[in-house]
């Protein structure tokens, strides 16, 4: 797959663990895939601007939250749900970072860690912070989050204008109480929280199939162990 959107030189400041939160046990996805991915999204949609953006399997907040700073002149609301409660109290922490206070008090963390212990670590996660500091100072992004089973079906405060979301799978997260066939599933929960023009960007891994006849399928694509699909309601 050739990248259109995810060009950067370097992702470094969103590496787990630097500024952002890391959850214990939650894979992180790529940032780079991520804004191809919403980039792609994106391109589909009516709404070039005022994006609402949902994640059903939020985890640990880490895709919507590189996505914010990304996109923060194109997204200003963000909602992120997940199964484990744990997960969505690191989901909180992240899209925290969000906010310009939220940055900024993480900024005085990492101070304080580097004024305590000198390592070059915390010297390059200060300078990442005052990165993300400088994207999202002049806007801040509503972001919301809570504890659901995707698979029981939600209930959101706004119509998405773009779901993205990586699916469970592999060694380190599972479906709680299902197995791979969910994918079809969780499209079944989604389609009525989606609008006529809601897109959605769902990852998953090559064991995973999508044959709901409910979503037109606008492009797939695999990457190495991942594919993505971007689906709209027929």
């Amino acid at each position: 797959m050739e990248y259109r959107y995810g060009n950067r030189d370097n992702y470094e400041d969103f590496a787990s663990g630097r500024v952002l939160y890391n959850c214990k046990g939650i894979t992180n996805f790529p940032a780079r895939l991520a804004e191809e991915i919403f980039g792609r999204c994106l391109e589909f949609s009516d709404k070039k601007r005022d994006i609402c953006l949902y994640d059903c399997c939020c985890g640990g907040g880490y895709l919507l939250t590189v996505l914010g700073f990304l996109y923060g002149n194109t997204i200003t609301r963000i909602i992120g749900s997940d199964i484990s409660r744990t997960a969505v109290d690191a989901a909180r922490s992240n899209l925290d970072l969000l906010q310009s206070e939220g940055i900024k008090k993480r900024l005085s963390q990492i101070r304080e860690l580097k004024e305590q212990y000198g390592k070059v670590s915390h010297e390059e996660a200060e300078e990442s912070a005052i990165r993300l500091l400088e994207l999202r100072e002049d806007n801040n992004i509503v972001t919301e989050v809570f504890a659901a089973n995707a698979l029981n079906g939600l209930t959101l405060t706004a119509i998405p204008d773009i779901i993205m979301t990586d699916v469970p799978y592999g060694d380190l997260v599972s479906w709680e109480g299902a197995d791979v066939g969910s994918v079809n599933l969780l499209l079944d929960k989604l389609y009525d929280l989606c609008g006529s023009n809601t897109i959605i960007g769902i990852c998953m891994d090559k064991a995973q199939k999508n044959t709901n006849k409910s979503f037109r399928r606008l492009e797939k694509q695999q990457i190495g162990k991942r594919k993505f699909e971007i689906l709209i309601k027929e």
